[in-house]
């Protein structure tokens, strides 16, 4: 007796919002952030883009969940390694910043270009869980409110400028990454939105100091840094 055979079962991976970021940042690994389309990830998905909208509203909110999957665990794993000391500290989250840089080199310029959670806050440290284990962490190490967020703003300037530069010695391109902070449909990072800041007391307290624009008086301490650095090593 002859039988039917039943229908080959779809063997696609159920469709949720985490697989459609994750499946973006591959995109963009391999195309470039400017290659990326809601039609490129559905047809990596072999679904419909107008599939996807249910899950993302649009190009722009997938750029953000992008950066926020890139950045997310930061924290953690830098807690995993551990550290005694406020220097232990920078050296291992600068290392886990790194570490997503150097493993996703055409999104880490996302990075630097899409929305902080607030305008105060800086890449690559830009979600206000992130900056609140930053200053939370220093305050433990006996920083008082002024030099942690002086320390902040020092950390973020170094290492955005640092792998921005390495990522483009790598050959990608990080001047045409064409959103920028202001595209309306994604005002704020998603996780950000919904984000009460009575559970960031750090941020909250520090707030208005980092709301300051410093950059100028940054700038000048920075260059006086690297005079002497130079310095002492021609002199050595």
């Amino acid at each position: 007796m002859n039988t039917v055979p039943d229908p080959p079962r779809d063997s696609r991976p159920r469709l949720d919002r985490d697989l459609i970021v994750q499946t973006a940042i591959t995109s963009i690994d391999t195309h470039g952030v400017q290659g990326l389309t809601m039609r490129r990830v559905g047809q990596d998905l072999g679904v419909a883009a107008m599939s996807l909208y249910r899950y993302v509203s649009g190009r722009e909110a997938l750029l953000e969940a992008v950066v926020e999957k890139l950045m997310d665990g930061v924290t953690a794993r830098a807690d995993a390694v551990g550290f005694t000391s406020w220097q232990g500290y920078l050296q291992v989250l600068a290392n886990e910043v790194r570490r997503v840089a150097q493993s996703h080199p055409a999104a880490f310029p996302l990075v630097a270009s899409r929305h902080p959670a607030t305008p105060w806050l800086r890449p690559p440290l830009r979600s206000i869980e992130l900056v609140e284990h930053f200053l939370a962490t220093l305050s433990d190490f006996g920083f008082d409110d002024i030099r942690a967020v002086d320390a902040y703003k020092a950390f973020t300037t170094f290492l955005i400028g640092s792998l921005l530069l390495e990522v483009a010695a790598h050959g990608e391109d990080i001047l045409s990454v064409d959103e920028t902070l202001n595209e309306g449909e994604a005002a704020i990072p998603e996780q950000d939105a919904y984000f009460d800041l009575q559970q960031a007391p750090h941020v909250c307290r520090m707030q208005d100091r980092l709301s300051q624009d410093t950059t100028a008086q940054e700038f000048e301490i920075g260059l006086e840094a690297l005079i002497d650095r130079i310095e002492r090593s021609v002199s050595q």
